[in-house]
């Protein structure tokens, strides 16, 4: 089995693979990756799921916070018993990238354009909504051309709530009206239909930008949150990371 894992800004998601079949995810936050803790969470989540931790063979990891490395890779060597493959802009993927500075495109964006084009095909966009939201475009020639980065949904409300010291934390969704009648309906308006709005025009542009009629793949924990604002997703995939690392395992694992 192969054991994915994405370590994220806001949270670890890992996907437990028997070949192409997804077998379990989890999400652990930050805080549960404090050193022994980390392997005591992660071996309880194996025994409830039912599976041996000595069945895992590999282990292939996507990681924005450097910090972490070294805590998974030690946690991969001693309970695994296996060399972590770390995806970067080295890795094989099977994408040309045509960043200017390919060492600082996130292991996240590229494991996510490459699951995008082996599942949906080129010409696609991918849109990562977390912590940060990303935009990835990859051309019909296979070719990673760049994206835009704009801040997550609840990036920005939350400095909204931290910032006006008379309004109230709201939950991020569709309100009764467009013009809201209350101080909650007023921020969940701007909040939702805002944020569509922002990911709609930015999507309108880089489609313009990119000559060619690519399909647009949502991914990320908000996508669902704010989906009924947006106009140009043509598929939400959950999954999307967990299955570009296990594609980038089979390109990398002889």
């Amino acid at each position: 089995m192969l054991l994915a894992i994405d370590a994220g800004n806001s949270a670890v998601k890992l996907g437990l693979f028997r070949g192409s079949e997804l077998l379990k995810t989890w999400r652990l936050s930050h805080d549960e990756l404090r050193g022994a803790e980390f392997g005591n969470q992660l071996r309880s989540v194996f025994d409830l799921a039912g599976h041996d931790p000595k069945n895992v063979e590999a282990v292939i990891i996507s990681s924005v916070v450097p910090e972490l490395n070294p805590t998974l890779r030690s946690l991969a060597e001693q309970m695994f018993n296996v060399t972590t493959l770390f995806v970067d802009h080295t890795t094989n993927t099977g994408l040309t990238i045509l960043y200017d500075d390919p060492s600082q495109l996130g292991s996240d964006r590229i494991v996510s354009a490459v699951a995008a084009v082996e599942k949906y095909g080129p010409p696609c966009v991918v849109v990562d909504f977390g912590t940060a939201t990303t935009f990835n475009a990859i051309n019909s020639k296979r070719e990673y051309l760049g994206g835009i980065i704009a801040p997550g949904v609840m990036t920005s409300a939350e400095a909204l709530f931290a910032r006006a010291a008379k309004l109230p934390r709201v939950a991020i969704e569709r309100p009764k009206n467009v013009i809201g009648k209350s101080t909650v309906e007023a921020m969940q308006s701007g909040i939702f239909y805002g944020y569509g709005n922002l990911v709609d025009g930015l999507l309108e542009n880089m489609l313009h930008a990119m000559q060619e009629t690519p399909k647009v793949i949502a991914t990320g924990g908000l996508a669902r949150v704010i989906a009924d604002a947006l106009h140009f997703i043509d598929e939400f995939d959950q999954n999307l990371t967990l299955d570009g690392l296990r594609i980038i395992y089979e390109l990398n694992k002889a």
